[in-house]
């Protein structure tokens, strides 16, 4: 089924820029929704990934200051 949509006419032109030959204009908008969901994926990808490093490094951290609370400090002692 083939639709009709209104643009603002500063939308047309920007269309029109990303134009390449004879490409449409659905051409454009696909290819605009494909790149979309393509970098929506990567940040996804960046951001599991970068969560995985903080949580390795806070692990790393957490299992150097395990067992040294209680180093030296009187057990009698109150905080």
């Amino acid at each position: 089924m083939i639709t009709t949509i209104q643009l603002n006419e500063n939308v047309k032109q920007i269309l029109d820029k990303l134009k390449s030959g004879r490409e449409t204009y659905e051409d454009v908008i696909v290819n605009l929704i494909d790149k979309a969901e393509n970098d929506k994926k990567k940040t996804e990808e960046l951001l599991i990934e970068g969560y995985k490093e903080m949580a390795e490094e806070s692990l790393r951290i957490t299992k150097e200051w395990e067992g040294t609370l209680m180093d030296g400090l009187d057990k009698n002692e109150k905080w």
